[in-house]
């Protein structure tokens, strides 16, 4: 590195080479000033004032604002600076709920540790009796902001890294808070669930929502059968959470295995298992639109982040996105089909709980594009840290747990399944699969390093058998974002594209232990690569137990059963979906009519299009359609934003059925398809 001079620090003089800030120099002589607001990877923002220092002819300084410059003195540890860090911090303390004992990050607070660090024994301020309502309404996230501390970590890490802004700093002042816009709850607004406001949260104010009691639940019922799958990042970080605080990689996968069988879980499986069929399915998809030309680039869909990010933002790349489902679903998807007469069961009695890194994975569990006939594919899911708690409730001592095998068929898994928790691991997977498929040979070297790293895109360029492919790997969506507009000025040459949400890959997902060690995702994924070296497999092709099941159960990979089982489809979503106007008030309705008053549509006439269908509603008894009594309330009718059909305005939904260039005629016909159809079904149930 160039030298640019050098700065004294507390009398050492050290060089400058190209740290941004003085803190930066500063931590390179091992002192750890303490800070709420400062991340490498985020901009700077010196809102918190404890990495302040006397600086000579400039007096006191935040040092993660200031450029370093040959011949600056600087004094770390003055009385005047221990004073002021002291104060900031009671300050701190005098506007925070201190619920220490019961919150979920009690055991890794950054708030807490530096309230020790600091010697601050009392705090002299008046507290303050505010008291803001607790936003649980999410499906991933719960939100306190009686618990935040403005440090604008949440707010910076969403805009930044994820290109989103869901949260943001609202009102000035006193009230000044981390919100969504006019205060909504993370349900109802962009948010893609993603956890990374969470990940870089010094205090509680955001945490994992948790679904441990359920898991008890279903854990202590005698009726029920229940099972877990873990994903392969969990593995590397559960030793990290609160409840052990040991250091990376101490636990391993197969005490993780020994402590969920004696948390009282039937059987314990391995989502690589799914990520082995997903290789296969997704690397086929590829392989086919490859070489028939079709709609390039694909973009792999196995972060439920980045595909929610994609129906918000992106609705016209939708069919760029692999019609692949997640391990995880695949997993709850095979597991529901297979298990129940393996293992002697009734289907009911079976519970799907996943063990997962990643926040999202609680809002794709619920989508209803993954519940049929009111059974959900995967019932639970719980953060790395959620297991973590449960295993510390009970006392098991995990580090001395004895390891255990996973259970089979499901629990086996090649070296390639265990890569996906890394960025590039889905692409370097596929490859390993590509090669053999086009070239006809075998695979003996199936290490591909080039799509490993932490560089936010990566390109790569390879030929394989005759045919020349081009990878995108990208991880943090904003980086995501820059590929999707390329995409769509028709300027991208990529063949496959690899998204992951989480800067790292799933090793940094928002429900791994939130680490402050700068290096943790690469000592994470280090971990992983580790693991695939020391397992006997390493292509998805080669998984014994996977073959079985195609032979068995799926046919072909990606049979007509394949695609029942393993794959689907997604919708837009670039309005928020709850903006809705309900023209009638009916409390029951069997059909929703529900006609977009959107610009394109209503430009087209659907506002009239919404009249003639209100008074035709009102004014025709439906039971005399349908024959039989008591059903006038059956439809409601509703006033939405967009289907994100705008070329084929206007557009009408009647219940499931779309209608694209709607008229009254067309709108009529269906609804009245569908008065009939309802009729039957009422009149049998009658």
């Amino acid at each position: 590195m160039e030298n640019k001079g050098f700065i004294k620090i507390d009398g050492i003089d050290v060089p400058i080479a190209n740290e941004k800030n003085i803190l930066e120099i500063i931590r390179k002589i091992d002192i750890e000033l303490p800070t709420f607001c400062y991340h490498s990877h985020l901009s700077t923002y010196g809102a918190c004032r404890l990495c302040v220092c006397d600086i000579e002819g400039m007096g006191i300084q935040a040092t993660c604002t200031i450029a370093p410059k040959d011949g600056m003195v600087v004094h770390t540890n003055t009385e005047e600076v221990r004073k002021i860090r002291k104060i900031n911090l009671e300050l701190l303390l005098a506007n925070h709920d201190i619920s220490c004992p019961s919150c979920a990050r009690s055991n890794n607070c950054k708030l807490q540790y530096l309230t020790r660090r600091l010697g601050v024994d009392k705090v002299r301020f008046k507290k303050t009796n505010k008291l803001e309502p607790i936003d649980n309404k999410s499906r991933s996230i719960i939100h306190d902001p009686n618990k935040c501390i403005l440090c604008g970590d949440c707010v910076r890490a969403c805009k930044e890294i994820q290109s989103v802004g869901a949260i943001d700093f609202v009102n000035r002042g006193s009230k000044t808070r981390v919100a969504p816009a006019y205060l909504k709850s993370l349900a109802d607004v962009e948010c893609v669930y993603c956890g990374q406001c969470v990940s870089v949260c010094p205090v509680g104010a955001l945490i994992p929502r948790q679904e441990t009691e359920e898991v008890w639940e279903a854990i202590h019922d005698p009726n029920k059968y229940v099972i877990a799958q873990l994903a392969p990042a969990i593995r590397v970080a559960l030793g990290e959470s609160e409840a052990f605080g040991t250091e990376i990689g101490v636990v391993s996968t197969g005490q993780i295995v020994a402590a969920l069988k004696r948390l009282g879980f039937d059987q314990v499986y391995d989502t690589s298992f799914t990520a082995d069929l997903t290789v296969l399915e997704e690397a086929t998809e590829f392989i086919a639109r490859k070489t028939k030309g079709e709609k390039l680039p694909l973009f792999t869909s196995c972060c439920p982040s980045w595909v929610k990010f994609t129906e918000q933002y992106y609705p016209e790349l939708l069919s760029n996105l692999s019609s692949c489902k997640s391990p995880q679903q695949m997993f709850g998807s095979i597991a529901r089909e297979i298990l129940p007469e393996l293992l002697n069961i009734k289907p009911e009695q079976l519970v799907i709980v996943s063990v997962m890194p990643c926040t999202a994975k609680k809002f794709e569990a619920k989508r209803s594009e993954f519940t049929h006939e009111g059974i959900p594919e995967v019932d639970h899911v719980l953060s790395t840290e959620g297991l973590g708690r449960m295993i510390h409730e009970t006392g098991i001592r995990i580090k001395k747990l004895q390891p255990e095998s996973f259970d089979m068929p499901l629990g086996f898994k090649t070296g390639a399944g265990v890569i996906f928790g890394n960025t590039g691991g889905v692409s370097e997977a596929v490859l390993r699969y590509a090669y053999e498929k086009l070239t006809g040979e075998r695979l003996t070297n199936y290490d591909f390093k080039e799509v490993r790293g932490m560089d936010g895109i990566r390109t790569v360029e390879l030929t394989l058998g005759g045919i020349h492919l081009k990878l995108g790997v990208t991880h943090g969506l904003a980086n995501a974002r820059k590929l999707c507009e390329e995409v769509k000025a028709g300027i991208s040459d990529y063949d496959l594209i690899e998204v992951m949400s989480c800067p790292g890959g799933c090793i940094a997902g928002g429900g791994q232990p939130v680490s402050f060690d700068p290096e943790f995702r690469e000592k994470r994924a280090q971990l992983l690569y580790n693991e695939d070296k020391a397992l006997q497999l390493h292509k998805s092709q080669d998984n014994p137990y996977v073959k079985e099941l195609y032979a068995n159960v799926l046919g072909e990979i990606g049979s007509r059963k394949a695609h029942e089982l393993l794959h689907t489809h997604y919708h837009g979503r670039k309005r928020i979906e709850k903006e809705q106007i309900n023209i009638r008030n009916t409390e029951h309705p069997k059909i929703v009519v529900a006609v977009c008053t959107g610009t394109n549509c209503f430009m087209k006439g659907s506002q009239e299009l919404l009249k003639k269908l209100l008074a035709h509603v009102v004014e025709n008894k439906l039971e005399d359609i349908v024959g039989f009594e008591g059903q006038e309330e059956m439809v409601d009718l509703k006033a939405t934003f967009c289907f994100e059909r705008c070329d084929h305005a206007p557009i009408v939904r009647v219940n499931d059925m779309l209608i694209e260039y709607a008229t009254y005629d067309k709108v009529i016909e269906e609804l009245y398809k569908e008065i009939h159809r309802i009729g039957k079904l009422l009149a049998v149930e009658n």
